[in-house]
């Protein structure tokens, strides 16, 4: 049996669902979700072997308008990620009218001549699904699509249906990358992905947006099954390092713990995991300080 594989973007507005269908679709968490939009900040690949078909996903950053420098790193790696791909998903909410960044992306997928597969996302927000007629009428006129796939990733809905129609992207030419391979992210992105999310769950919105998480250190004890994680939380203003550590250190405490628990279950091992809260100023619009973050795009270069 001849191995297939297929690049596909994952790509849509902010918080439409496109992490949550990526790792329901993995069936283990590597992108991290909460209900505030842009939570994704950088490409994340996503790699789904089953049968002879491998299909690695490219989960991107959801389309806005940039504000700061960050915002314009996340712009690039959308722009990159549709331009070097099989193939795209295109991830909507149901009920929703189509929206001008949703037209750029099928003017995108017409420029570049790449099939497109629409996958209307959060169906079981709505009771009826005929009402979902006129939303898929709609966007057949925007594009061309493939197919057009009604899901849920919170329920796993239309999720196999999903994956089935992905599959036939494939091509000929044998697997790209091992098939107990996961994702392309170092562990210690992913560590400090974890800590971003409980900051993205636990605080208002202005904060956890304006902070970033470097994991200093990560290390597996000799002979005992303790990974120890240390990291840190820069933020832009000092009020907001007051709110972040909370009083008595309880919020960080709370975030600490939520973290840990993702870290142990993933790793699969006990995780010995401290945090420290540190203040740099507009760090969002400082190109030294987001290289030093990991935050590294030919958009610092123009």
């Amino acid at each position: 049996m001849e191995k297939k594989t297929a690049f596909i973007a994952i790509v849509g507005r902010p918080n439409v669902g496109k992490s949550s269908l990526l790792n329901h679709m993995l069936g283990q968490k590597i992108a991290i979700v909460s209900s505030k939009p842009q939570t994704t900040r950088t490409r994340i690949m996503g790699v789904l072997t089953e049968a002879d078909t491998q299909l690695v996903f490219i989960d991107t950053p959801g389309l806005h308008k940039p504000k700061n420098s960050l915002d314009q790193f996340m712009l690039r790696s959308v722009n990159e990620s549709v331009a070097g791909v099989d193939a795209c998903m295109l991830v909507v909410e149901a009920d929703s009218e189509i929206t001008e960044g949703e037209r750029i992306f099928a003017e995108k997928f017409k420029a570049l001549q790449i099939p497109a597969l629409l996958a209307i996302n959060k169906i079981d927000t709505i009771k009826d699904k005929a009402a979902l007629a006129p939303q898929i009428a709609a966007f057949a006129g925007l594009y061309d699509f493939t197919a057009v796939v009604p899901c849920s990733a919170r329920t796993g809905e239309g999720v196999d249906a999903l994956k089935q129609e992905l599959r036939g992207f494939a091509v000929e030419g044998g697997y790209l990358f091992d098939e107990d391979m996961l994702t392309d992210q170092p562990e210690r992105v992913l560590a400090a992905e974890m800590i971003r999310e409980k900051l993205l769950r636990l605080l208002d919105k202005e904060i956890p947006h304006g902070a970033a998480v470097f994991v200093e250190r990560m290390k597996e004890r000799n002979n005992a099954d303790i990974m120890d994680i240390d990291a840190t939380v820069y933020c832009e203003k000092t009020s907001h390092k007051g709110i972040i550590i909370g009083k008595g250190g309880s919020m960080l405490k709370k975030i600490g713990s939520y973290a840990r628990q993702d870290m142990e279950r993933f790793f699969g091992c006990r995780v010995n995991l401290q945090i420290w809260v540190k203040v740099k100023e507009d760090w969002r619009n400082r190109e030294h300080i987001l290289r030093s973050l990991g935050y590294d795009n030919k958009v610092f270069d123009e």
